[in-house]
């Protein structure tokens, strides 16, 4: 009798160890698979598209690791084809849990896979029309912010010379005829026109709804009243500025630079090229009043999103991550030192920045900004349509501005085709 109660209870004792071993099995290809690790908060993925922060990226991330615990894994790109590299992932189930969207188009096809972030509380921080919202959700924070305007020696011109379209074409026309000259725009196509044709896009109330109703037909440039006032714009500027097809950029910045131009169209990207230069005059950056506009032009490049596709505990995890970047002393620093952006987060102090970078933050914190258009285009209409009918409006005197805008709206209907 003892020896059957033994034999039963050794039979008991394997039963139980092999059910263990088994579901231990299962427990290990849990861990091994998808999103397992970062569902108990201790992994999340980023995958995003700017390049040259990629290597600070990955020491933030160890930071974050070390402070936190939580193992954040950056994966590399080439950024050529980002957007096609992370459809690809999304749609096969091995989507990162944050990535980069750049705007509002790659978000509606990506809506399935974006978290709303309405309710994170870093989103309070960010500066005014900065988050990137589809259908009533904030799904993107924005990397940083750029912007463009009137960028003007503030020897040869004041803020009140150009605070309106008349005293700011009165300005010019002072300028034509004199070894200054007033403004310069730059061949290549951004510097060209791309940049320039935004403002009556973005002067609408919604430029994107506009812009919606010009692919439809619904609209024409021609009978909307911004770009009739841009049309005799660009009749103003060919009067009294230099032919911008003969001015690269290089050239543009260096004459503004040794004083040969008193303003040029640009952003706060191109501080960079002074510093070849010994400024010896202030400078400052001003909205182009186009039918009296007085704000500058501010946009986001890319935008960071949260897929909302993952188990709830990585969304928390990665939630969590952005909130640590966007208010720790760590993640801050980060932001404005080491990825070099100007922040669209109002909680986000930045020192030392250059004048231009410091007026795109001003306008950004306060909200005095019109936003980019641009990225709301047609693939490709700037460099194959809008340069081209550009080229010919500075090359023919005999060309209108209206004729300008009739030829804008021709090269828009045929890239939407």
């Amino acid at each position: 009798m003892k020896f059957r109660k033994s034999l039963l209870f050794l039979v008991a004792i394997t039963v139980v160890l092999v059910l263990a071993a088994c579901g231990g099995e299962d427990n290990e290809g849990n861990e091994n698979s998808e999103g397992s690790e970062a569902s108990s908060g201790e992994k999340i993925t980023i995958f995003q598209s700017k390049v040259e922060i990629s290597e600070q990226l990955e020491e933030l991330a160890a930071e974050y690791e070390e402070e936190t615990g939580v193992e954040v894994e950056v994966w590399g790109t080439t950024g050529d084809d980002y957007f096609q590299q992370l459809q690809i992932r999304l749609n096969s189930n091995q989507g990162p849990s944050i990535f980069s969207v750049r705007h509002i188009t790659e978000a509606e096809k990506l809506d399935s896979y974006l978290y709303d972030m309405s309710n994170e509380p870093f989103v309070e921080h960010i500066a005014p029309d900065m988050a990137l919202e589809y259908d009533g959700k904030v799904v993107g924070v924005p990397y940083g912010v750029e912007g463009f305007g009137l960028v003007y020696n503030k020897d040869l011109v004041s803020e009140e010379d150009i605070a309106d379209y008349e005293s700011f074409i009165n300005t010019l026309e002072e300028f034509n005829g004199t070894d200054v000259d007033g403004l310069s725009l730059a061949q290549e196509a951004y510097f060209l026109i791309g940049h320039l044709s935004n403002y009556p896009f973005s002067l609408q109330d919604d430029n994107y709804e506009y812009i919606q109703q010009l692919n439809n037909g619904d609209v024409t440039m021609a009978d909307t009243e911004e770009f009739q006032a841009f049309g005799q714009l660009m009749e103003d500027l060919r009067a009294n500025i230099p032919n911008p097809l003969d001015i690269t950029y290089d050239e543009q910045v260096g004459d503004f630079a040794t004083g040969k131009t008193a303003m040029i169209h640009q952003g706060n990207w191109a501080y960079g090229m002074f510093e070849d230069y010994d400024l010896d005059f202030e400078i400052g950056m001003a909205p182009l009043p186009l039918l009296d506009n007085d704000k500058l032009e501010v946009g986001v490049g890319s935008n960071w999103g949260i897929n909302g596709e993952k188990d709830d505990a990585e969304v928390q995890a990665a939630a969590d991550f952005l909130n640590w970047m966007h208010t720790s002393e760590t993640g801050m620093r980060y932001i404005v030192e080491e990825f070099g952006a100007v922040p669209a987060f109002t909680n986000i102090e930045a020192n030392d920045l250059d004048p231009l970078s410091q007026a795109v933050l001003d306008a950004t914190n306060s909200g005095e900004t019109i936003p980019w258009s641009h990225n709301y285009y047609p693939a490709n209409v700037i460099v194959n349509d809008f340069v081209p009918a550009t080229e010919n409006f500075f090359l023919s005197e005999d060309v209108s501005g209206d004729d300008f805008i009739d030829s804008l709206d021709t090269a828009w209907q045929n890239a939407t085709k």
